[in-house]
This record gives C-alpha cells, sequence and structure tokens, in this order.
C-alpha cells in the first residue's frame, strides 16, 4: 500500500493538539480558525485512517495510535525544520562548500589572495583547491570533482559540448635570464635570439610549453632540461644553466635580484586563461560566488 500524503500543516496542527491537549488553544497556536483547525485533524485521521485524539467535551487525550505516531511525527516536523534551515544556510552563503581547479601557477601566484577574501567574507564555507595542469583541471570539471576550473585550455576544449568555457585573459610572455646574461642588454629581443641559447623547458604537457611550441614553430630551441615545475626553471636559470621563457602571471617565481625578466614580443605569443564549467546544470550559491568574484578580480588585472 502506498504511504498517505501527509502535509506540513497536518503534522503540525497534530503537534499542537497533543501538545496543549485542548482545540481552541492548539488553534490560536497554529494561527486558524476553531473550525478549520478541527477540519485539519480530521482529515489527518482519515489520512491515516486512525484516530489519534480521543475527545470529551472536558479533554483531549491522545489515543495508542496517537501516541505512537506523535514521536514520528515530531521527527518529521524537526527534519522538516533542520532541512529547511540548512538550505537558509546555504542560500545566505552561512553554509556551503566550493571546490575549484586551477593551474599551479595561478593556484600559489594570484588565487590565493583571491581565496583569503572570498573566505574571510564567507567563513562558513569551506574551499577546496586542486592545483593541476590544464587536462587534469577539465577532468575534475567533468567529473565532478571541481564546481569549475581556471585552465589554459584551448577554446575548442573550452567550448566543448559537455562544457562552457569563459575567456578570463590572454597572459603575455617574458624572458628570463640572469642579469649578467647578453639577452639581457639586447635592445630589441626576438625568438630567433633564443635560439642558440641553453634553454630550460617545461614538460610537454603543461600549457606553458604547448603555447611556446606553437608560436615558435618551426624554430628550435636549445633545449638542456624539461623540468615539470616553474621553481625548478628559476632554480636552473638563477644557477646559471639557460634562460627560460614563462608567462606574465608566472613572474612572481622570477622576482630575485639575481634575474632580469622581459617581455617577448613574439606574435602568437600568448597564453589564454579560461574560467570552465560544466554546461549543464547551475553553480551552487557558495560556488557561484566564488566564480563571481574570481571574474571580477581578473577583470582588473594588470600584467607585468
Amino acid at each position: 500500500m502506498a504511504a498517505p500524503d501527509l502535509s506540513t500543516r497536518q503534522l503540525r496542527a497534530f503537534a499542537a493538539l497533543a501538545e496543549q491537549r485542548n482545540f481552541t488553544r492548539a488553534a490560536q497556536t497554529c494561527h486558524l480558525s476553531q473550525p478549520a483547525f478541527s477540519a485539519l485533524i480530521r482529515t489527518l485521521e482519515d489520512t491515516l485512517d486512525a484516530r489519534l485524539f480521543d475527545r470529551d467535551t472536558r479533554s483531549v487525550q491522545l489515543t495508542p495510535e496517537g501516541r505512537l505516531f506523535e514521536a514520528s511525527a515530531r521527527r518529521l516536523l524537526d527534519d522538516m525544520q533542520g532541512a529547511i534551515s540548512d538550505l537558509a544556510d546555504h542560500v545566505e552563503r552561512r553554509k556551503g562548500r566550493v571546490s575549484v581547479a586551477a593551474l599551479p601557477s595561478l593556484a600559489a601566484g594570484w588565487l590565493p589572495g583571491i581565496l583569503a577574501e572570498f573566505m574571510k567574507t564567507w567563513p562558513g564555507i569551506a574551499v577546496e583547491l586542486h592545483d593541476a595542469l590544464s587536462d587534469a583541471c577539465i577532468a575534475q570539471v567533468r567529473s565532478r570533482q571541481a564546481d569549475f576550473a581556471l585552465a589554459a585550455t584551448g577554446a575548442d576544449a573550452a567550448s566543448a559540448s559537455d562544457l562552457r568555457g569563459r575567456k578570463l585573459c590572454s597572459d603575455g610572455f617574458h624572458l628570463v635570464c640572469p642579469k649578467d646574461h647578453p639577452l639581457a642588454k639586447v635592445p630589441k629581443l626576438t625568438a630567433r635570439q633564443l635560439a642558440p641559447w641553453p634553454f630550460i623547458q617545461m614538460a610537454r604537457n603543461s600549457s606553458v610549453r604547448q603555447s611556446l611550441d606553437a608560436a615558435l614553430h618551426p624554430l628550435r630551441l636549445n633545449a638542456v632540461f624539461e623540468v615539470e615545475h616553474l621553481a625548478t626553471v628559476m632554480g636552473l636559470v638563477e644557477a646559471g644553466v639557460g634562460i627560460s621563457v614563462v608567462p606574465a602571471l608566472t613572474l612572481f617565481h622570477f622576482k630575485r635580484e639575481t634575474l632580469t625578466t622581459r617581455p617577448l614580443p613574439v606574435p602568437g605569443l600568448t597564453r589564454t586563461i579560461y574560467l570552465v564549467q560544466r554546461r549543464e546544470g547551475s553553480l551552487s550559491v557558495a560556488a557561484q560566488t566564488l566564480h563571481d568574484l574570481i571574474v571580477e578580480r581578473m577583470g582588473s588585472l594588470r600584467f607585468e
């Protein structure tokens, strides 16, 4: 047999009468007229096919079935109130959770300040940060591990059938080399001037390497190391092992008195940063709030 449909109004009326043991007082508690309240109790009993109260001219008492139902009714009301309160906390951003995936260069450089601002404003919202290369960031959005990602994926991936990509910025590239390196003083840098010098490459699956290879093709660089992390690039360049080329958003790694950074004006040498999310479904209130803050702050970003 299918479970009967009970309304919250019926449960509240039952709880009020079970507590007050008086129709007039219980009706007042529920802000109903006594006839309307009595009809609500009668409808509840008809729905359950059980008499819940014994009535006489002097008192109202729970029947055995009423006592059996009372604990369940109060639990249902508590659960409903808890669900409503929990939802209100999420809507009002007193509670919540947001998970963002981001390129390591963003996760270490620009994003922490935004997360600190967000967490100070909304201390009840838990924030998860996954720092990963672009392909891994996109995979986490697809698998719902992340609500959205900050990735340097191509426009084709960002506009895939299951994803929606919003362009945030185009990141220019800079030469990084020791201060006493000959390229530090060259009046006008060109890509061909890089070719003879020992070069520190990023891994082939990194957005930095992919952007560089695409823009400099068919020029071949004199790669002496291929590494995974920008901190390693910095250490090798500072030691004089080679030079490198990195995006503007990563230059915080290279702020050393021993190093020089210079813009490299090569046509097409840019890295586009996208905010990528699933095409279907809405973000939670918490995730949408962080999303909007990132878009706002990225719009005011000034590159070196």
